[in-house]
């Protein structure tokens, strides 16, 4: 059996499946490494709600654009610090994702807001207290369904993509206007 160089295989292979198949096939071979991507490294993420008000959607009464946001997904879960905004998987409802930024970190002693039957919590190991940057009545967060698994984080939102007058990095520590402990 002789040796052939890939090109000429893949001449044979275009031949045999004509131009357009070879490219769907190309294209097809990328789908498994785009996918691990997005899965692993970073996906981005539409922001939708006032919940994050005024820090994303700043724009939301103005418009219906929605934030464009990335979140890097490797390694959410460690390195978590107050202040930082993250996606999560959302506790009341387990196919759906949640934006919140992280209030209180384990050991914490939070303050409360309505509709939390007590004053203050003290944030469980394993565990973060996560709140919405709009204030009362705007966001379903921990205050609803208390401290939330370090477990259920997915990603943590890195950049702004959208709209591109706000494109740029998240300095999320640089917010002041979350409650605290």
């Amino acid at each position: 059996m002789a040796f052939r160089p890939i090109w000429t295989q893949a001449r044979r292979g275009r031949r045999r499946f004509g131009w357009i198949g070879f490219q769907l096939f190309a294209f097809a071979t990328w789908i498994p490494v785009i996918s691990m991507f997005n899965h692993h490294v970073g996906e981005l993420v539409w922001i939708h709600g006032p919940s994050m008000y005024p820090f994303l959607n700043a724009e939301k009464d103005q418009t219906t654009r929605k934030d464009i946001v990335l979140s890097y997904n490797f390694n959410a879960q460690y390195g978590l610090r107050r202040g930082m905004i993250v996606t999560f998987w959302n506790p009341y409802d387990p196919e759906a994702m949640a934006v919140k930024r992280i209030v209180g970190l384990e050991g914490d002693i939070v303050k409360t807001r309505s509709p939390h039957p007590a004053s203050t919590v003290r944030v469980p190991v394993g565990h973060v207290w996560v709140e919405g940057d709009g204030g009362e009545g705007f966001s379903v967060d921990s205050n609803d369904y208390g401290p939330i698994s370090t477990n259920l984080i997915v990603g943590k939102i890195t950049h702004v993509l959208w709209p591109l007058h706000r494109f740029g990095r998240v300095r999320w520590w640089e917010f002041k206007g979350s409650s605290g402990t």
